[in-house]
C-alpha cells in the first residue's frame, strides 16, 4: 500500500471512529474475514477517510444528509447506527426529524415513516441507557 493510501485509511479510522465510536469500529474490525476485509478497508478509505474528511461540510452536516440517503433507500440497520452517531456529529433530534421530512417529499412517504420509526426506537433506547 503506498503512503497515500495508508494516510486516506488512518485519517479514516479516525473519522470513522469520531462518528461511529470505537465500540462500533472495534467491532467491525475484529468482526473482518479475509473474505471482508477489503470491504472493510474500501469504506474506511472512501466513505470516511476521502467523503467524511472533505472540508467544506461539518460532521453534523454530512451526518444529516447521511441520514437523509439511508432512509431514502430503506437502509434500515445503517439508518439505525448513523442515528446513534448523531451523539457524536452534534446532528439534533430536530435535525433527523427534517431530513425525513425531506425525504417523505422526495422519496416516499414510506421510507420516511420508517425512518421516524427506527429513529423513536433508538432514541427510547438512547434515552433508557442514559437514564438507567
Amino acid at each position: 500500500m503506498d503512503d497515500v493510501a495508508k494516510n486516506r485509511y488512518r485519517t479514516g479510522l479516525e473519522v470513522r471512529r469520531a462518528v461511529l465510536g470505537d465500540p462500533h469500529v472495534d467491532g467491525a474490525e475484529a468482526a473482518a474475514t479475509d473474505f471482508d476485509r477489503p470491504f472493510q478497508r474500501l469504506i474506511t478509505e472512501a466513505a470516511w477517510g476521502t467523503v467524511w474528511a472533505r472540508p467544506g461540510w461539518s460532521k453534523r452536516e454530512r451526518s444529516i444528509v447521511t441520514l437523509a440517503l439511508l432512509a431514502a433507500l430503506g437502509h434500515d440497520e445503517e439508518v439505525a447506527l448513523h442515528v446513534r452517531a448523531t451523539v457524536n456529529t452534534g446532528a439534533s433530534r430536530d435535525d433527523i426529524c427534517e431530513a425525513f421530512l425531506h425525504v417523505a417529499i422526495y422519496a416516499g412517504v414510506p421510507a420516511a415513516n420508517r425512518a421516524f420509526k427506527i429513529a423513536k426506537e433508538v432514541f427510547a433506547q438512547m434515552d433508557g441507557a442514559a437514564h438507567g
